[in-house]
């Protein structure tokens, strides 16, 4: 079959891989009809995620048809389609049980290596480095879901591939980015990033009833499509002094109840001497993470606020303004997305039309043209916002 594989810093290739097959009676096979290209990728793209291998399927937000079912599996049939969250839950350990599906303690199979990283093994994940269980991802034309009895999203025939396919990462990840703010009605939501998760936090951030919602990016065209949505913007290469005075000057010297850090390990600021600092360590291997957008929005938030950040880091961070987060008694929420937490409500909410995900759609292509479509999307040319692809 056809996929996507990483091979080296900057290197993706479509190549020719063998096609997969049932392991255990959990598992099923599942033919892709659509997937996407998610910014969490770029990072393993520009080599900021250990533990990656030359031939590495990669690939985590994907959908399609089961064409195979293991004997033990009783939720799933031949011919269901299907939207795969990008964590591989077991659905029986103490975790899954709560409720805490990414930090799943049973399905990363190279748990050794999340204890050496993080303290803890955490669940396992597709396309993700052998940090995260070495599981072969889907931007493929196959894929195996193992513990395909917990995970997958059937999806009704009426709802198109585009308006399903998110429900495997960015629109639950914006979500609940914005639960974990726990909005009032009254609050000033700041996002940092209107890249596709930033979007999605956008959306949810008002559907979950923010008074106001300012969205924080320098490139126009993501501004344009966060103002669409309601969103006050800052072109951060556009203004006068700091963000956190702009933000206070928009809202009359209140500021931001809550941040959401959507940009992660790749902040893109430039005129700040700290994101210069960032880039140099991190180009020299004496630095891992660019952590600008983070520093930035702990700043903005008001005393008492939340800070919820979905932005993907992959190491160590340094100058984080610890002390005021700690003066200003500041909650911090972080984690990867418990997708399966909020899939069954945001499907709800797709069916009954409160919103279509596919807004976010800017280019469309096939896995043939996905080493070129990473580099487009890498580098936010041709106006690119999120990319799908069918095999």
């Amino acid at each position: 079959m056809k996929a996507l594989c990483w091979h080296g810093k900057g290197d993706i290739r479509c190549d020719s891989v063998p096609d997969p097959k049932i392991e255990d009676g959990r598992d099923v096979i599942v033919k892709v009809t659509a997937c996407a290209i998610c910014g969490s990728d770029l990072h393993l793209m520009d080599g900021y995620i250990p533990f990656m291998e030359k031939g590495d399927i990669l690939g985590h937000e994907f959908m399609g048809e089961v064409v195979d079912v293991g004997r033990a599996n009783k939720k799933l049939k031949v011919g269901d389609r299907v939207v795969v969250p990008f964590t591989i839950c077991c659905g029986e350990c103490p975790q899954c049980l709560r409720g805490n599906w990414s930090v799943c303690e049973r399905t990363n199979r190279n748990a050794d290596n999340a204890i050496k990283a993080f303290g803890y093994q955490t669940a396992g994940l597709f396309g993700y480095s052998h940090l995260t269980g070495a599981f072969a991802g889907g931007q493929a034309e196959y894929v195996r879901v193992p513990y395909a009895d917990v995970s997958p999203i059937v999806i009704p025939n009426g709802i198109p591939d585009e308006q399903a396919l998110f429900l495997g990462d960015i629109f639950p990840t914006g979500w609940m980015a914005a639960a974990n703010c726990e909005i009032e009605p009254t609050d000033i939501v700041a996002v940092w990033g209107c890249g596709p998760v930033g979007q999605f936090c956008i959306k949810s951030a008002f559907m979950q009833g923010a008074a106001r919602v300012i969205a924080i990016d320098n490139v126009q065209e993501r501004l344009a499509l966060a103002q669409l949505a309601g969103a006050e913007i800052i072109n951060f290469d556009e203004i006068d002094g700091t963000i956190p005075d702009r933000i206070k000057d928009i809202t009359h010297g209140h500021g931001a109840d809550k941040c959401i850090d959507a940009v992660g390990a790749e902040s893109h600021a430039t005129a700040s001497f700290d994101a210069v600092i960032d880039k140099v360590k991190a180009a020299t291997l004496l630095g891992t993470d660019r952590p600008h957008a983070l520093r930035t929005a702990i700043m903005a938030c008001r005393p008492g606020g939340i800070v919820s950040v979905p932005g993907v880091y992959g190491g160590f961070l340094d100058k984080i303004p610890f002390g005021a987060a700690m003066n200003k008694g500041l909650t911090i929420r972080t984690g990867q997305t418990h997708v399966n937490r909020y899939s069954l409500d945001l499907l709800r909410r797709i069916e009954e039309g409160e919103i279509d995900p596919s807004f976010v759609i800017t280019h469309r292509a096939t896995l043939e043209d996905g080493p070129e479509l990473y580099e487009t999307f890498r580098d936010k040319k041709d106006n690119c916002i999120k990319v799908v692809l069918t095999p």
